[in-house]
């Protein structure tokens, strides 16, 4: 089942149960919820997560001792915890009913994986948001087989220098005087990322070389793997 259905049946719970019991799934959903094949957990209004599917522990690398009753922000990493905060804040404040947003997530020995995080808000009787739906959306490895299998040497050592300097937002002309080079050399070589990790923007960049464990995961500023270092 699509993740647009999932999405659809979270509503559809959302507006029944707030004319039927303070909180919860209808048991229609919950049997979704189940057996749907998509990652899904359930979160309080302060996004600690209340519950949540296998294939949500499988896909995180976690028990379920291990991420309920903890805060869902820390299943993610840094470079996008607080735009997902804010998303998160809308809802449960009732200025949206849903969101969806770029994520990165983290896994415990295991490298980071990005995708499409989708929020929805559930309501209690009286309009409260009683706890807030969660849909994650992995991307699939295949779309980009010959960077995503393995650790490969993918980057030059500038390469490298400057997509970390591009994760810590520092601006080109920093980069330029930092690396000696010029204005135009630091985009030549941002170019270059862009065409090696096919994706059209210094943020889709950062996003999907965390996704692809090109970081140290903890680190900051960032620091690329040597692995993938030329």
């Amino acid at each position: 089942m699509s993740i647009d259905t999932a999405t659809s049946l979270a509503h559809r719970t959302s507006s029944a149960d707030s004319g039927r019991r303070p909180g919860g799934f209808t048991d229609v959903f919950r049997s979704f919820f189940d057996r749907s094949g998509i990652c899904l957990a359930s979160l309080d209004p302060r996004a600690r997560v209340l519950e949540a599917n296998a294939d949500f522990f499988r896909q995180f690398g976690r028990s379920s001792a291990e991420v309920c009753g903890h805060s869902f922000y820390d299943l993610l990493h840094p470079s996008v915890r607080e735009r997902v905060e804010q998303q998160f804040a809308r809802l449960t404040e009732g200025g949206r009913a849903r969101f969806a947003e770029r994520m990165v997530a983290v896994r415990p020995g295991e490298p980071a994986f990005s995708g499409e995080l989708t929020g929805i808000a559930v309501h209690r009787h009286g309009g409260q948001v009683d706890s807030i739906m969660v849909l994650v959306r992995p991307e699939k490895s295949e779309h980009d087989p010959q960077l995503l299998s393995g650790r490969k040497k993918l980057l030059t050592e500038m390469d490298a220098r400057i997509l970390e300097g591009v994760a810590s937002g520092v601006s080109t002309v920093q980069l330029a005087a930092t690396l000696y080079l010029s204005r135009g050399g630091v985009e030549y070589h941002v170019s270059t990322l862009l065409r090696k990790l096919k994706v059209a923007n210094r943020p889709a960049l950062v996003s999907k070389a965390y996704s692809m464990g090109v970081f140290a995961v903890g680190s900051w500023p960032p620091r690329v793997l040597t692995e993938y270092v030329k």
